[in-house]
């Protein structure tokens, strides 16, 4: 089993037991920072088999600065160079650098390559379109999820 496949088990193994919510934190080489906060989060929510179905993305209700370039990847499996779930003609994984849940292909990757901010390859880097557009590579995100609070989803 790899890397990939134990932390999509976890987080899913987290998601099922109740209702739990993303932040996504990110910084620019100019030290800019901006959040992506969604109130409905889960990784493979509605599967029997997690593994087999490819632990598919729930996000909802989307606040924050860096605007909402996780919604395209909403309901879709995770893409790997050897596991190919994208709905596009070329595997995303491969021709993007990296693993997600990708949507013929994104308008978000936070597991790009680590490239210094501005490029000119086009959107394989650590991207989220919104905020920084399709050649701009972060220098730093993190995905943290946790319980949402009982007063949002009453």
């Amino acid at each position: 089993m790899n890397n990939i496949t134990e932390g999509l088990k976890q987080i899913h193994a987290l998601s099922i037991q109740g209702n739990y919510e993303l932040r996504i934190d990110m910084e620019d080489f100019e030290n800019s920072t901006a959040y992506a906060q969604y109130g409905t989060f889960g990784v493979g929510l509605f599967s029997v088999d997690p593994d087999e179905d490819g632990y598919p993305l729930t996000v909802g209700d989307y606040s924050g600065n860096a605007g909402d370039s996780l919604l395209k990847h909403n309901g879709m499996k995770f893409t790997t160079k050897d596991q190919d779930n994208d709905h596009s003609e070329n595997n995303c994984a491969s021709f993007y650098h990296g693993a997600w849940w990708y949507r013929n292909c994104h308008t978000s990757n936070l597991n790009g390559q680590y490239l210094r901010g501005q490029h000119t390859s086009y959107a394989d880097g650590i991207e989220w379109s919104s905020w920084t557009g399709w050649q701009y590579s972060l220098k730093y995100s993190e995905m943290k999820m946790r319980p949402a609070r009982e007063a949002d989803h009453k």
